[in-house]
């Protein structure tokens, strides 16, 4: 009898996966901890091992296919346990799991919509508050909806949207998910018309997530911004005469961004408040400081986490940062450098932007962004002088923060930022 092998929860959050290569074929013998297959999920790719030794009998899920966790993608006889019998040679059905049963009262993720459910809801216009969902704490998963869709007995007036009375959220304890209207998705599709020529481009699992914690930052938490100017020609001077020594030292390149994140840690030291999250009747203030940085690759964009940043040197950051960059552009990033994050440092100024106003990384309190250094005529005791300026752009959680208190942070960055000279340890 062969071992059904299921989607593994790849992550705290993770709800599915998209197998994107089978790395075994029916036939093929499987050692113990050997991956099977690649897993493209909304955070990571990642391997799905063996967790016994045997023969590959039967693939489930083809490549190219999303799956819920949980779901089976292949069965493995088992050494030991009787003969592998391969699909065209297994003649039984086994009979498909039943759904699990919510446990009473627990609806925590009720709400928490997945990518395939919001697709399948839109796509057949189903109000998933009708829908009871089967899933763990009462999510609605796919299989949910599939059943729901196949049904001839389904009450299709109780499917369909209907206009509702506005509900005041009540408060939890945990930042709650927020999912994109189907209705409103529905709209916003509908009012795009394709011209000759024009090109449409499936959504990666990874851009799909990036959208839906954009749209969920911008509706939850109320958008602020300020913007400082820092005179940073000392820094520019420090990393002129440290560059080339550093690099034959160290083997990586000396770039503006740790003296940055170095110079913020500090401050967040001085003010808790930008180093939180909202917790709906409560502020919570993280302990560690953990700073996620972007990383952009060819066609996604990346946020990983120096996890306690306030713990290391200028060099150490610099260290992270490099190897983080690697993991990130050679596709080896774990679920531990994706989560955690504190506090978000935005290097925009890379490209050359020299103003802009980030969207928070949800659910944080704020992101900093550090724009391009650029040398500006100013006026320096009663003189005229060329000196190396760079703006930081502040984007904040108004409910969290207010201008007073986010305005002394930045004041702070500013000047330790303007504090670096040819004499700083590095």
């Amino acid at each position: 009898m062969a071992t059904d092998i299921t989607m593994p929860q790849l992550g705290e959050s993770v709800t599915e996966g998209t197998i994107t290569k089978w790395l075994k074929q029916p036939g093929d013998s499987v050692a113990k901890y050997e991956p099977l297959c690649e897993v493209a999920t909304d955070k990571v790719n990642a391997e799905v091992p063996a967790t016994f030794s045997g023969t590959m009998t039967e693939i489930v899920t083809e490549e190219g296919k999303t799956v819920e966790v949980g779901e089976l993608i292949c069965r493995i006889q088992e050494d030991g346990k009787g003969e592998a019998l391969l699909p065209e040679q297994n003649t039984e059905q086994k009979p498909e799991a039943e759904a699990s049963v919510t446990a009473p009262g627990d609806e925590s993720m009720k709400r928490r919509y997945s990518p395939a459910v919001l697709r399948l809801a839109q796509e057949n216009d189903i109000d998933l508050e009708q829908v009871e969902g089967t899933g763990k704490g009462g999510r609605i998963t796919r299989k949910d909806l599939l059943q729901l869709i196949e049904s001839e007995q389904a009450d299709t007036a109780t499917l369909r949207k209907e206009p509702v009375e506005p509900v005041t959220p009540t408060p939890t304890s945990e930042p709650v998910q927020a999912a994109v209207s189907p209705a409103t998705l529905a709209e916003s599709e509908s009012a795009i018309s394709l011209e000759p020529g024009d090109q449409e481009l499936p959504l990666t699992n990874v851009r799909k997530t990036i959208a839906q914690r954009m749209v969920t930052s911008k509706q939850e938490a109320p958008h602020a911004w300020m913007m400082m100017q820092a005179d940073v020609t000392g820094l520019v001077k420090l990393r002129q005469m440290r560059k080339e020594e550093f690099k034959k030292r160290e083997g990586i390149s000396l770039t503006y961004l740790p003296f940055f994140i170095k110079a913020v840690v500090d401050s967040l030291k001085e003010f808790p408040y930008l180093n939180s999250t909202w917790g709906g009747d409560r502020i919570i203030l993280k302990k560690r400081i953990n700073i996620s940085i972007a990383v952009a690759t060819e066609d996604a964009l990346y946020v990983p986490v120096i996890h306690d940043a306030d713990e290391k040197s200028i060099l150490g950051l610099a260290k992270a940062i490099q190897q983080l960059a690697e993991k990130t552009r050679a596709g080896k990033l774990a679920m531990d450098d994706l989560s955690g994050g504190t506090f978000t440092v935005n290097n925009t100024g890379s490209f050359g932007s020299i103003a802009s106003q980030p969207i928070i990384n949800h659910p944080q309190a704020a992101i900093l962004s550090m724009e391009s250094i650029v040398k500006q005529p100013v006026i320096k005791e009663d003189m005229i002088a060329v000196r190396d300026l760079v703006n930081l752009c502040l984007s904040l959680d108004h409910r969290i923060l207010d201008g007073l208190m986010a305005g002394r942070f930045l004041q702070r960055v500013k000047e330790r930022l303007e504090s670096y000279g040819p004499d700083t340890q590095i």
